[in-house]
């Protein structure tokens, strides 16, 4: 059986890298050099997993790319979505392609650990858009490819999207809330390592994502603290939730937290010079301009 690919960011070719390491033959597409040559190849696989970018802009959610993958594949084939998607989107996208069989399989993958994260994975989540025996199998046959992991489950496909957003939401929401203790404690006086290692000793709470300033240290100038929730995924799926909740709930006290959430975050971001670029492709730049003048 050769295994497709489409996508070689970070995700897609860890994903590959990691079929490849247990003699699956492997097929690589994606837009750059080398692997374009392979647009014709990738129609011989019949299993691909699809990871390229689902943004979210200052425009709304983007799943163009996703459309332009689901094109080169041939009829039969069951294409996996390892890209964030809205709910609702897996099944949009079977009505789109009926020739396909399409699933999302959410990818939990940290940027700096991804070799080892789709090599040892924690959980394997595949959703399926339409509940019968074909899909069941072929969503039971997309579990036994991936690396085994402790907590494996099917479940409907809008499931497994909310399942990737709610999961980067609650870490970003507990980046902001130690943010927010950071600047309590240190103003009351006491030591925020002694407040942040005793809470982080709570199993409930643990110590992930506990840590207000960035492992970087300090931006560019070496004179700020790199504060707030940022990198490829927070910024974009929480602005993603948020206006998901917004238009699904409408603008009650929930949304309103979520946004103040946003909003505070956002000004760590630029008050720290931290990640702006990746701001700017979710709000635009007048979200920038406007935190550095208030």
């Amino acid at each position: 059986m050769q295994i497709g690919f489409i996508g070689q960011g970070w995700i897609g070719k860890h994903y590959a890298d990691d079929f490849e390491a247990r003699s699956y033959a492997v097929v690589r597409y994606a837009l750059e050099e080398p692997y374009c040559q392979n647009q014709e190849l990738i129609k011989a696989c019949t299993v691909v997993f699809i990871a390229v970018p689902t943004p979210t802009t200052s425009d709304g959610f983007q799943i163009a790319a996703v459309e332009s993958a689901l094109h080169n594949l041939a009829p039969g084939t069951t294409a996996v979505i390892k890209s964030t998607l809205l709910p609702g989107t897996t099944k949009q996208l079977q009505a789109q392609f009926p020739e396909l069989y399409v699933l999302h399989s959410p990818e939990f993958l940290v940027e700096k650990t991804a070799a080892h994260d789709a090599a040892f994975p924690q959980r394997n989540i595949v959703g399926i858009p339409v509940h019968n025996d074909e899909y069941t199998n072929r969503a039971k046959q997309v579990l036994n490819l991936l690396s085994k992991a402790p907590y494996e489950v099917i479940v409907d496909a809008k499931a497994a999207e909310l399942i990737k957003y709610a999961g980067n939401a609650f870490l970003y929401t507990k980046v902001v809330f130690m943010n927010t203790l950071y600047d309590l404690v240190t103003a009351t006086g006491a030591d925020f390592e002694t407040v942040r290692s005793a809470l982080a000793a709570d199993l409930r709470i643990g110590d992930s994502h506990t840590y207000p300033i960035h492992p970087s240290g300090h931006d560019q100038t070496n004179t700020k603290p790199v504060r707030g929730a940022g990198g490829h995924c927070f910024i974009k799926d929480f602005e993603a939730l948020r206006q998901l909740h917004h238009d699904v709930i409408g603008p009650d006290a929930a949304h309103q937290l979520l946004t103040a959430l946003m909003q505070y975050n956002n000004q760590l971001l630029v008050r720290s010079e931290k990640d702006l670029d990746l701001l700017s492709e979710v709000y635009g730049s007048a979200e920038i301009q406007r935190h550095q003048t208030n």
